[in-house]
């Protein structure tokens, strides 16, 4: 599994925790056993690290919302904008700029066109507010797109 598809399995699960007040690990077990899901660390390691930051993560989206509260955003858009500020706060290793593509990417194909761009809007200045202002992307790690 690339990066790509493990960061959308990580979504996955994400999403799927706002439904079920399960630990991650069982969920990751129910996914492996439900639909195959194969193993993978990032996958794991993301899904795990938004839960475990989660009210850091939660507060950093909701001072960057603009117009809305967090509760009034759909599970799919809150599912990305967490697992992006993951990303961008706690993945030294993944350019800002990435993690940002690629959450709207998940945004557009699991949500609409004007959730992928509520949350380049709102990951784009939780990054500046952060100082963590999006780099040019470079070449792609592990199958990433850099676009």
């Amino acid at each position: 599994m690339n990066r790509k598809e493990a960061r959308e399995q990580a979504f996955i699960l994400v999403f799927e925790k706002s439904f079920h007040d399960e630990p991650v690990p069982e969920l990751i077990e129910a996914a492996r056993e439900g639909r195959e899901l194969e193993q993978d660390a990032f996958m794991e390691e993301a899904a795990s690290g938004v839960f475990a930051h989660l009210e850091e993560i939660d507060g950093m989206i909701a001072e960057n919302l603009t117009g809305w509260k967090l509760e009034r955003l759909s599970r799919v858009a809150l599912a990305v904008l967490r697992l992006a500020v993951y990303e961008m706060v706690y993945r030294e290793d993944i350019p800002v700029s990435v993690s940002i593509n690629e959450a709207v990417e998940l945004a557009k194909r699991f949500a609409t066109k004007e959730d992928a761009s509520y949350v380049n809007g709102v990951l784009g200045s939780a990054a500046r507010s952060r100082g963590l202002e999006p780099e040019e992307p470079g070449p792609a790690p592990d199958g990433e797109s850099a676009q």
